[in-house]
């Protein structure tokens, strides 16, 4: 899923070229995108684009007389900027919004359509749409705090939960929580004043390094490349690769669609976080610690 620093650099992508201009047509492919009925998708056609706003991970593209264009981008949805007019044949192409000087195309991958387009009037119904995380990069370390303890969860439920935190998910939670060396099971009402120093400081840090990144592998053309794996990242989508910290490998916890990457020697003092499927599988044979599970590694099959 495209997260805070994916969709910072797409809504700057997007500012360049549509801001002032008219939409001049939407097409859309797919009848589920659509979850709102009035005010109707054909009012924003023919007006210009006065802004575009991040919500979270939503991207919200604002008309005259109040109207809003909010995507969700969910898993799998992307955008990409084609010639005006461009065809919106293939199954992955969900809708089209032609500008003056070209086409904007949402497409997603899969068979599932989770991606969705709500058009709103308003800011009140704007504000409604909202989860209402804080933004770590307007929020003191009192109110990121305050934020993340008003309910005690796990450091990896509190910072991808977007009524707790704004816009992060589960590649830059991994990435967030290696770089402040705590374990992504960490209690939040548990930690000490220096540990929430230290995840604080992550989070804006990493926030902005990949910010950086992006915009830099972007140079001004527009982002086709958004991905939740990165060959650069630390932990994230690198299960069993080593730490660029200590070298260790890089071990995971994997529920449902979710997987969580993380070092065990720089992150939980070299114990190894049970994976719900391969501890219930090996029951009293899952090894503990790193030392345990070299050793495992070593018993001849």
């Amino acid at each position: 899923m495209p997260e805070l620093p994916d969709v910072v650099v797409y809504i700057e992508a997007l500012a360049a070229r549509i801001n002032a201009r008219p939409l001049e047509r939407v097409r859309v492919a797919s009848p589920s995108l659509l979850r709102t009925a009035d005010p109707p998708l054909a009012n924003v056609t023919g007006r210009s684009v006065r802004e575009v706003r991040r919500i979270g991970k939503r991207i919200a593209i604002g008309f005259d007389d109040e109207l809003w264009l909010v995507l969700h981008l969910m898993i799998a949805g992307r955008l990409h900027w084609r010639p005006a007019g461009a065809s919106i044949a293939g199954r992955q192409t969900l809708a089209a919004f032609d500008f003056p000087d070209g086409t904007l195309a949402l497409t997603e991958a899969g068979r599932k359509r989770r991606a969705s387009l709500h058009v709103l009037r308003g800011d009140e119904a704007l504000r409604a749409i909202d989860p209402g995380g804080i933004d770590v990069f307007t929020t003191g370390l009192d109110g990121f705090r305050g934020a993340l303890t008003v309910e005690n969860r796990t450091l990896k439920r509190a910072l991808t939960d977007p009524r707790m935190v704004d816009g992060i998910g589960n590649a830059y939670s991994d990435e967030i929580l290696h770089a402040a060396k705590l374990s992504p099971i960490a209690l939040t009402q548990k930690l000490s004043p220096e540990e929430w120093t230290r995840l604080f400081e992550a989070t804006r840090t990493t926030l902005q390094l990949w910010i950086d990144r992006l915009r830099a592998e972007a140079a001004g053309t527009f982002p086709e490349h958004v991905t939740a794996f990165r060959k650069d990242m630390a932990v994230h989508g690198r299960f069993g690769q080593p730490c660029p910290r200590c070298g260790e490998p890089v071990q995971r916890i994997r529920y449902a669609d979710n997987e969580t990457n993380y070092c065990a020697r720089c992150q939980t003092g070299g114990k190894l976080l049970a994976d719900r499927s391969l501890s219930r599988l090996l029951k009293s044979d899952w090894p503990r610690t790193l030392e345990e599970l070299d050793e495992l590694k070593r018993r001849p099959d």
